[in-house]
C-alpha cells in the first residue's frame, strides 16, 4: 500500500494497513536528519512520513525563518532573529499596520496569481504525487497573519471596537490564502492545511462569538471555494491550544482533520470519543515533555498509547503535535517513527 492510499483510506475513516504517521522539524532538527541520513529532497521521506507538505505560494507562513539576522518579509514586517541554547527562532519587530488605521488603504498582501512562487509546489507533484500524500499549506491562514501586521493587543481591541476595520483587514487578508490554496488545489494536491492559533493551553483566544463573526465565515466561504474545484480535496485545520468550545464550528466550516491536538491543552482519546465520527485527528504527542526529555522507551509507550486509543475506525494520522524542537534527541526521533511503525499496524 502506497503512502497516499494510506492516508485517503485513513481519512475516509476505514482502517488502512497501518496507522498513517508524519512529523515536521525546525529548521535545526531538519539540518541535523539530513547530516545523519544525507542529503534529500525530502528529509521527512527519508524518515518514513506518509505525506509531503509544501508550501503554496508565499503566504504568511512563509516568513517565518528567512536567511539573515533582519529583514523584511512579503508582507511588509520586520524580522529579527533570536538565537538560544540549541537554536534560533524569528521574531516580529516591526508591523506595517500598526497606529494609524488609514494605513491599511494602501496595505495589499503579496501577489498569489505569480506563477514562480508554485514552482516548489509543482516539482514535489511531480517527484512525489503518484505514491505520497501531498499537502498544499496555507497555514497562519487569517488571524495570525492579521495580528502580525496590526498588533495582536491592537487587532483583538479592534475586533470589540472597530468592527468595520476589522472586517476589512480580515477580507484583505483573505485575498492571498483564497487564491493560493485555489491554486494549490487546481496543481493536484490531496489536502489543503489551514487555521490559526485560536487558543491557548487554558482556552480560547478570543470568545466562540468573536470566532463565529470574523473567521468561521471566511474560512467556510474559502473551503467552498476550494470545493467547487476538487469536491474531494480534503481540508485539515491547525490551532495549538484547546478550541473544544468551537470544535462543532470547525467541522461546520467544511473541515475534515483537526490539527495538532496539543496535549497539554485538550486529551487526544476525548476529542476521538467525542468527534471521531465526524473529524480525523492528526498529531497529539507532546512535544513539551516527551518528546524532548522522555526516555526512548517513554516515546514509544506514549506513541503506542496514542494510536491505541485514536487509530481505531481510521481517522487518525499519528504525529508530534507541532514541529520537533532543536532540544529534542536524535535517539527520540527514530524512538517515534520506530514506535509508529511498531504499533500501528490494524492487521
Amino acid at each position: 500500500m502506497t503512502s497516499k492510499e494510506r492516508v485517503r483510506i485513513a481519512l475516509l475513516h476505514q482502517e488502512p494497513d497501518r496507522t498513517p504517521v508524519n512529523a515536521t522539524y525546525t529548521p535545526e532538527i531538519a539540518a541535523l536528519l539530513r547530516q545523519k541520513f544525507g542529503e534529500h529532497d525530502d528529509i521527512g521521506v527519508t524518515m518514513g512520513n506518509d505525506m509531503v507538505i509544501v508550501s503554496s505560494g508565499r503566504g504568511f507562513e512563509t516568513s517565518y525563518y528567512r536567511q539573515g539576522d533582519s529583514y523584511v518579509c512579503d508582507y511588509g514586517i520586520g524580522w529579527k532573529r533570536v538565537t538560544f541554547g540549541k537554536g534560533s527562532y524569528t521574531e516580529m519587530v516591526e508591523r506595517p499596520l500598526s497606529g494609524d488605521k488609514s494605513k491599511l488603504a494602501s496595505w495589499n498582501p503579496p501577489d498569489p496569481f505569480e506563477p514562480t512562487q508554485y514552482d516548489t509546489l509543482k516539482r514535489k507533484m511531480d517527484v512525489y504525487g503518484k505514491t505520497m500524500w501531498m499537502v498544499a499549506s496555507i497555514t497562519c491562514t487569517l488571524f495570525e497573519t492579521a495580528w502580525a501586521l496590526r498588533g495582536m493587543e491592537e487587532l483583538l481591541i479592534d475586533m470589540v471596537e472597530d468592527e468595520d476595520y476589522a472586517h476589512t483587514l480580515f477580507d484583505k487578508v483573505m485575498f492571498q490564502p483564497l487564491h493560493a490554496g485555489l491554486t494549490g488545489v487546481k496543481l493536484g494536491a490531496d489536502m489543503l492545511w489551514m487555521g490559526d492559533d485560536i487558543a491557548v493551553q487554558m482556552g480560547m483566544l478570543m470568545s466562540p462569538d468573536t470566532f463565529r463573526k470574523y473567521l468561521k465565515p471566511r474560512f467556510t466561504y474559502m473551503i467552498a471555494e476550494y470545493r467547487k474545484v476538487n469536491p474531494d480535496i480534503k481540508i485539515a485545520y491547525h490551532t495549538c491550544g484547546n478550541p473544544f468550545l468551537v470544535l462543532d464550528d470547525i467541522i461546520e466550516m467544511g473541515v475534515d482533520i483537526y490539527h495538532s491536538i496539543q496535549p497539554k491543552a485538550i486529551d487526544p482519546l476525548e476529542v476521538k470519543r467525542r468527534y471521531g465520527d465526524r473529524l480525523s485527528l492528526w498529531g497529539g504527542l507532546d512535544i513539551q515533555h516527551i518528546l524532548p526529555f522522555g526516555t526512548p522507551e517513554e516515546i514509544k509507550a506514549e506513541t503506542g498509547r496514542l494510536i491505541q486509543g485514536c487509530a481505531g475506525g481510521g481517522g487518525y494520522i499519528v504525529a508530534p503535535a507541532h514541529h520537533i524542537q532543536p532540544d529534542t534527541p536524535l535517539e527520540n526521533i527514530l524512538a517515534f517513527y520506530d514506535a509508529a511503525k511498531e504499533y500501528g499496524s490494524y492487521h
